[in-house]
């Protein structure tokens, strides 16, 4: 499936190292005022090649919207966006055309379609991410006219865990880390390994403010859930967690209960999130990425016949994918946010009457 949501519903198309990537966003209801430059602006904060610590590709990530926008305001159809890639050298991939790479969906593609683009993964690669980060810019354009704000940013690197949450500053960090105290030694974990020809992995903390009560489709389209599908559909990552999460299940009931008094709920740990809707509070989920499989070190592989290999990877990658797998995360959180928020216009009959009465 390339598509994700009900009502408000994208579809990705393209490749790594195809002619271009994009997305069709449909559900966008008519008269929402469409920020080009804030969809650019998204689409840079993701873009590879900006420092250090990501891949070296450089790619301008400029957007062109095709269709559903006119005069600056959707026109309640299809949104088509399209980013054309630039700087693709299929030739760094030559030597692994017949192998299959530890760690990527080399193999699992292969014997699912009896053929894959080598070429960084084809459909597999992260830079499908980018067309999401587009769609997602839409989505949080949708609500801001509701007052929803949705940030994200590093909470770990290689275990080195943030003890502060600052999203402010997150947005101005080059790893996008949420704690300037532990930044210098989280940036330092990454460029060892990457020194080392390696790779660390890490987690990504996302928030969404303003969430009004309602959000979220009991029993099989709850919120939470759709949240950790839609985490768990981006690139590299492994678990996912809402609220507390684990932790949880460490502590009794009289412990983990958000207790409640007339100015609302006394504490977050169920992440505004009970049974499947949201409760008002802030919605926080957090995202553990694995290390960036593409590692410069000889490893050991088979290729398509069967026959074992030593394998060693040529190209442009990032020694800590989590650092813009944030942006990603946001993106994907605002477009389940819209989606419910749509989705949540026709649960009560007195909102129909507004419409129709």
């Amino acid at each position: 499936m390339n598509s994700f949501g009900l009502k408000f519903r994208f579809t990705t198309f393209g490749e790594s190292h195809g002619k271009a990537i994009g997305c069709v966003v449909d559900g966008v209801p008519a008269g929402l005022a469409i920020d080009e430059a804030f969809i650019q602006s998204e689409l840079d904060r993701r873009r590879p090649g900006k420092n250090k610590f990501t891949t070296t590709r450089k790619e301008s990530d400029s957007v062109e919207i095709l269709s559903g926008v006119f005069e600056g305001k959707s026109t309640g159809t299809p949104i088509a966006m399209v980013i054309f890639n630039k700087d693709q050298k299929s030739r760094d991939y030559s030597n692994i055309k017949d192998i299959f790479r530890p760690g990527h969906a080399d193999f699992t593609y292969f014997y699912k379609y009896g053929i894959r683009d080598y070429r960084g993964g084809g459909r597999s690669s992260a830079r499908e991410t980018a067309a999401r980060v587009a769609a997602g810019a839409v989505a949080k354009l949708l609500l801001k006219e509701f007052g929803i704000e949705v940030a994200a940013g590093v909470v770990e690197v290689a275990g080195i865990e943030a003890k502060r949450l600052d999203f402010e500053y997150a947005r101005i960090s080059e790893i996008f880390a949420l704690d300037p105290a532990v930044e210098e030694a989280q940036k330092a974990a990454i460029l060892e390994a990457k020194e080392a020809h390696d790779s660390v992995g890490g987690a990504v903390l996302v928030r969404a403010k303003g969430v009004p009560v309602g959000l979220g489709e009991p029993i099989y389209y709850k919120l939470d859930s759709k949240l950790a599908e839609a985490m768990m559909s981006i690139n590299a990552a492994k678990a996912v967690e809402i609220g507390l999460g684990i932790e949880v299940s460490r502590l009794r009931g009289s412990q983990n209960n958000d207790q409640m008094a007339k100015e609302g709920f006394l504490s977050n740990n169920a992440g505004g999130i009970l049974g499947g809707i949201s409760n008002g509070e802030d919605v926080v989920a957090k995202v553990w990425f694995k290390p960036t499989p593409s590692i410069f070190q000889k490893q050991r592989s088979v290729d398509i016949h069967g026959n074992e290999v030593e394998v060693e990877l040529k190209g442009r990658h990032d020694p800590f994918v989590a650092a813009r797998g944030a942006v990603v995360a946001e993106a994907m959180m605002a477009l389940v946010l819209a989606d419910m928020l749509l989705l949540n216009a026709t649960s009560k009959l007195e909102s129909l009457k507004k419409i129709y009465g």
